[in-house]
Order: structure tokens, then sequence, then C-alpha cells
């Protein structure tokens, strides 16, 4: 932490020498200059620097009110330099409010033209601001913004590229022990069968009466180990298992389960609707998995509350739903009272672990589509809808990983932050444009004499340069083009012949009060 304030310590005062050399050199007090000038300069582009990183557009105002005090139309040699850095750096550091660039450009552009002296009818030096605002400020801006959402995106992809490596370890966990649910399965399925009928034959021989008495004994001893391995076997699944898989009987019905998770003392109602008809298997164990799972999140997570299960078939479909209703606080965790808080130790064993995202899974797989969330009682519900046709149990898409869906999120953000860093400079230029032209149109205006006003004008007449005939304000002086003025002339008057042309104009000569000389030149 030390050595990166020491760093930004060393950075800043070399910024603030950088941004001083120009100010000591320009204001020079043997050239023209003042040592106030310098001071002031330097001090303030000293504080300037302080407050950068914490305030950006504060430093750039400072600089623009440094340029604007030594000339009224922003570009100054002594302090360039400084308004292209602080522009930059605006941009680069500037977070919230994005508002706030925008207003100061504004604001810039709103004191050069308030500068103007309007009795003139010069808005050059107007002009003059906003071109210096737009190449050495709002340009300056636009490439910090520019390289500010750059490194943001390359942050943001770092990021997601260790979030991605951290989700497919997960993968990787959960495929591991995907693997070991399905070798336990097969383990109980095929072994724990053959141990059964092993164990039936050896009772067998144990009571048949054309056997001795010791090879009854053998056969007596051959049933307990066989017995003993299957609850050996047990064990072993236990390990191999996700912690507290089933092992529920293989086709074991809805019906089935229901009467277990009663008997474990889980008050279950079960509804059934609609016509009988033979079920796809792939659909026949969603079904009793979404029970099985439904009804152990029930006896855990909502002990004493009361769960209906509804099974509505259709033509086409299977709906399954499964619902409690919120807690029962007096059940004190326990759906029968037992000390362990899962009922009967099988009935409602959980499921592997993988809870509502593995059925959904399983779901998905049967081509169906899973539902579920909290009810307005507090309670929760588990709703599927699953095909009966096998040519239609097509799986649901899988849901893009967390790291695309990070990704895409951030390219859009960074993608809005650079469309907002171009178009609201852009917009701010347009309508300082439409303003400029529009007060241009106005001052010129100001100094435009109608044709039809010219024409009545007669030499000899009274006139003079506020008369109601003419307009307010005439040129400064008469275009390059136009032929010197005729002598004996008292002076002579210019206004413009066109709003939108600079030549060709209206000459008015005066002597003594009177119009001595009209003609059009340029």
């Amino acid at each position: 932490m030390r050595r990166v304030r020491l760093r930004d310590l060393l950075l800043d005062l070399g910024l603030w020498g950088l941004l001083a050399t120009p100010v000591m050199l320009r204001l020079d007090p043997n050239d023209g200059g003042s040592w106030t000038q310098v001071v002031v300069g330097v001090v303030v582009l000293g504080a300037a620097v302080a407050c950068c990183r914490a305030l950006p557009l504060v430093s750039l105002g400072l600089a623009v009110a440094l340029s604007l005090a030594t000339s009224p139309e922003l570009f100054t040699p002594a302090y360039a330099l400084a308004l292209v850095v602080f522009g930059y750096l605006a941009g680069r550091r500037q977070q919230k409010p994005l508002w706030a660039a925008p207003a100061l450009f504004a604001t810039v552009a709103a004191l050069g033209f308030a500068l103007v002296p309007l009795s003139d009818g010069n808005v050059s030096q107007g002009f003059t601001v906003v071109l210096v605002l737009a190449l050495a400020i709002v340009a300056p801006w636009l490439t910090g913004r520019y390289v500010r959402q750059y490194a943001r995106l390359v942050r943001a992809g770092w990021e997601l590229a260790a979030h991605m490596e951290a989700e497919q370890a997960a993968v990787a966990d959960r495929e591991r022990l995907r693997e070991r649910s399905r070798i336990a399965g097969d383990m109980h399925d095929s072994l724990g069968h053959d141990l059964a009928l092993i164990a039936l034959r050896a009772a067998a021989l144990e009571v048949d009466p054309a056997l001795g008495a010791r090879q009854q004994a053998a056969a007596g001893e051959l049933r307990l180990a066989a017995a003993d391995a299957t609850a050996r076997l047990r064990d072993i699944i236990g390990v191999l298992r996700e912690p507290g898989a089933p092992t529920t009987p293989v086709g074991e019905t809805v019906e089935e389960v229901v009467e277990r998770a009663r008997a474990s003392g889980l008050g279950v109602e079960l509804t059934r609707r609609g016509p009988d008809g033979t079920t796809p298997p792939m659909v026949d164990r969603a079904v009793h998995r979404l029970v099985v799972e439904s009804l152990t999140n029930a006896a855990k997570h909502a002990p004493g509350a009361p769960v209906r299960v509804v099974v509505e078939r259709t033509a086409d479909t299977v709906t399954v739903a499964v619902s409690n209703g919120p807690a029962d606080g007096s059940a004190d965790g326990r759906a029968d009272g037992s000390a362990d808080g899962s009922a009967d130790g099988s009935a409602l064993a959980a499921t592997g672990g993988s809870g509502l995202v593995g059925l959904d899974e399983r779901v998905r797989l049967a081509g169906g589509r899973l539902n579920h969330g909290a009810r307005a009682d507090g309670g929760f519900v588990v709703r599927a809808v699953l095909p009966l046709d096998p040519g239609a149990a097509t799986p649901a898409p899988v849901p893009a990983p967390t790291s695309v869906r990070e990704r895409d999120r951030a390219r859009r953000e960074v993608r809005r932050g650079l469309a907002r860093a171009i178009w609201i400079p852009l917009a701010l230029v347009a309508a300082l444009g439409v303003v400029m032209l529009a007060f241009g149109l106005w001052t010129q205006s100001r100094s435009f004499l109608d044709r039809d006003d010219f024409a009545a004008l007669r030499v000899g007449a009274p006139l003079a340069a506020d008369s109601e005939e003419l307009p307010p304000h005439p040129l400064d002086g008469p275009p390059a083009t136009a032929p010197a003025e005729p002598p004996g002339m008292d002076g002579c008057l210019y206004y413009r012949a066109t709003l939108t042309a600079s030549v060709p104009v209206y000459r008015l000569c005066l002597v003594d009060g009177r119009l001595a000389d009209k003609a059009v030149v340029g």
C-alpha cells in the first residue's frame, strides 16, 4: 500500500512539473508576463494535480479557468497542455455522474459566448472557444473514456476467465459425484440381487430333509454369510453414493412412495386425475423422482406441514405437482418426533444432495419442464409437465452457463458505456453548432440592410449611424475586395447586402451628417 501511495505521489509531482513548465516559459516576466501570473498559474496547477485522482472534473475546471483568465478565446500556449492532460484524465477517471462532463463542456461554451461583446456583433471569439473546447478538451476526454472502457472490458475478461475455471472445476466435481452414484446404483441393483438369490437358495438347502445335519449347518452358515455380505454392501453403497442417497426399490410406484411417507408420519394426500395408461419409463422415473425429492424436502424444511401430491394425466402429457403448507413450528424440525429428524430412516432419505438442480436435469432429459417456488401462504410447490409421446421427449436446451451470461452482461455494459462516451459529446457539439449558427445569423441580421431600404436612401438627405433607417450595427470595416473610399468623406458605413455572404456590401459615405455617396461594393 505504501509503495502504491509513493508511486502515485511521484507521478503527481512529475505531472505538476510537466504542466508548470509551459507556464514559466510562456508567462516569463521578461517577455511581457508577470511573476504574479506565474505564481498563480503554478499554484493552481498544483492544486489541480492534487485533486485530480478524486475530483478529475474539478481539475479540468481549474485548468479551464486559468486559460480563460489568460485569454478570452480559451487557447493559450501556457495552459494548452494542461487542458489536454486534464481532459484525458477526466475521461479516464471520472465515473459518476455521467452528466457532469457534458455540463462542464456546455458551461465553457456558454462562457465563451458570454465574453463576446454583443455590441460588436463579432462571434469569432465564441467560435474559437468552441473549437478549442472540441480539440483540446472533448477529444482527449473521449480518448480517456475509450481507454477506460477498454480497460474495464479487459478486466471483466480476466474475471470471467477465473469464474469459468472455477465453474469447470465445479462441473468436474459434480461429474465425479454422479459417476460415484451410478457405480453405487449398479452395485446395489446387481450384487444386491445376486446376494438375495444366494441367501434364498441357502435357506432352502438349510431346511432340505435330503441333506444331513452337517450340510444343513453349512447351508445356514452360507445364508448368514450372504446376509452379512448384503449388510456390508449397503455400507459400501453408503460410501460410494452421495451423502444420504436413497436405495428405494426399482419400479416403486407413486402410491407406494406416498404410503411409505405416511407410515413415516408425514401427512400426505395423493390425487390422481385423468385416464390410466402406460407411461414411458423415462417419464415414470422422472415422476417418481420428483415425488420422492419433494416429499423429502417437505419433511426436512416444513416438518408437520400438510403435503398434497397431484398427478394429472391427459392424452399427451402427465403433470405432477407436490405442494406443502408453511412449516409447523411445533414439529421441532422432525416429521415424526424421531431423534434424527429423518422419519423412519428410509422412507424419506435425502435424494443424493443434488436437490432441485438434479431434479430439473431429470425432468429436462425426459423432455419436460420444471417450475418451483414459494406460495403466498409461505409454503412451497414443485410442478413438472412431461410429454407422454417418446418422440416428443426432446430435452429442453440447457441454460447458458453463468460465465456466458456474465460475459454477455459485461459486454452490454461496456457497449452502453462506449455509446454514452460517444453520443453525449456528439450531441453536445451538435447542439452547440445549432446555437452558434443561430447566434451568427442573429448577429449578422443586426448589420443587414434590406435592398428596398437601401434604394429608399437619397443622396444629400440627413443621415447618421444611429438613424432608424439603418441597422443597429454596421460592419467593422470594408471587405478586403472593396475599392477605396471616395475622397473628402467624413466616413463611410458598411452594411451586409445578404445574410449568408460577406460580399457584396452596401457602402454609405457621409459628409457633415448627410449622405454624400452610396454604392454596392465587394
